[in-house]
């Protein structure tokens, strides 16, 4: 499996770079990588961002000024896995043990799309892909519709599949703890930086906790 962590928003509500900003010292980008080589991952980054190659590779945009979309199909477009890891820049709450079960989870049912609900809401920037969405991702940008969640339903339907949409407070409570992360809690593994004040506070709460396991 491969793993991209997406980096190309343009960060107008937060009115800086949230890709730099800083949580125990060091810029999100830097926690998202450092998550995913924690998983024996060799991470790269989506998104026309020439100036995070000091961090990891760098993937461009095929279709720029298009969002996280564009992120996902120019990942699609150049891995050779069929099953690909994503995440977003700025959720640093996530657990590493969380990932690994959600790529377990992927790799058993080899589902097109393996995606999490939290708070009833898709998390569709924290997902498992299918190479085989490609085409119908570029269908969508072509059109210009570059919502995320309906361009997969709407590639995961012309294939004639499904999406694997699972919730993870259900999972959660089924689960023995042992089999489950409990560090951070589950409140903040999908808290993400949009603006200043989800910025300090999400660094408050995460600089407060145990290490991440």
């Amino acid at each position: 499996m491969k793993a991209f962590v997406l980096a190309g928003g343009q960060s107008t509500r937060m009115g800086r770079d949230k890709a730099l900003l800083a949580i125990d010292g060091r810029p999100l980008v830097e926690h998202a990588l450092d998550l995913l080589r924690s998983l024996g991952l060799s991470p790269r980054i989506c998104g026309s961002r020439s100036d995070l190659v000091r961090f990891a590779e760098v993937v461009p945009d095929n279709f720029p000024q298009s969002g996280p979309l564009a992120g996902i199909e120019a990942a699609l477009a150049t891995s050779d896995s069929e099953l690909n890891l994503f995440v977003p820049v700025d959720l640093p709450g996530l657990p590493p043990g969380f990932l690994q079960w959600m790529m377990t989870r992927a790799e058993r049912s080899q589902a097109i799309a393996t995606i999490p609900r939290y708070g009833g809401r898709f998390q569709p920037l924290c997902a498992v892909y299918s190479r085989r969405l490609l085409d119908g991702l570029r269908r969508s940008l072509a059109t210009g519709d570059c919502k995320v969640i309906v361009a997969l339903h709407e590639a995961a339907a012309c294939l004639g599949e499904a999406l694997d949409a699972f919730d993870v407070e259900s999972v959660a409570s089924a689960l023995p703890p042992a089999e489950w992360p409990s560090h951070p809690p589950l409140a903040d593994w999908f808290r993400n930086v949009n603006t200043p004040a989800d910025y300090e506070s999400l660094r408050a709460a995460l600089e407060q906790k145990p290490a991440i396991h």
